[in-house]
């Protein structure tokens, strides 16, 4: 075998393998249709689940109001934009349900898996997971991406209460 042959090899080699990494590092398609959901009233202290048309009854109608903010909910809010798969997600979800309960009737609290609700990963440009939407009653939500400490979680909080 010379080296040219060993090159083309290796440039195969690392051709093939280079896709077959970054598919098994990125988002997982899911095969399953989305499975049509109940509207649920809002349980305090817990994170509730939230489907886009949830989203246009209880935090904002993104369709009626394209170019502004408008918050249709009565207290202020958290969404957790996560997957059933995504570690950092798993790691977070303990963390956010202390705190739903901790704030239980001050902040609500909501998670959205983007796997079965594409349509509000796509409007909000959810990139990365975790991703959280603050939304204060009065102002503009801010969004914070990745995993991150109870503190800094509970500064954002702090900043949003108005504290």
């Amino acid at each position: 075998m010379n080296i040219h042959t060993s090159f083309k090899q290796a440039f195969l080699l690392f051709f093939i393998a280079l896709p077959i990494c970054f598919v098994g590092c990125t988002k997982k398609a899911s095969n399953k249709a989305p499975v049509a959901q109940k509207e649920k009233t809002v349980v305090l202290g817990k994170v509730n689940v939230l489907t886009a048309s949830d989203f246009k009854k209880k935090i904002m109608d993104y369709e009626s109001h394209p170019d502004e903010w408008v918050f249709a909910g009565s207290r202020p809010a958290i969404i957790d934009f996560y997957t059933t798969w995504c570690g950092p997600c798993k790691m977070m979800a303990p963390m956010v349900e202390s705190l739903a309960g901790k704030y239980a009737g001050k902040i609500d609290f909501y998670k959205v898996d983007i796997d079965q609700e594409p349509e509000l990963a796509s409007v909000f440009g959810i990139r990365s997971i975790p991703t959280f939407l603050f939304i204060p009653l009065k102002g503009n939500p801010t969004m914070q991406m990745g995993a991150m400490q109870k503190e800094d979680f509970e500064e954002i909080i702090g900043k949003m209460m108005g504290k």
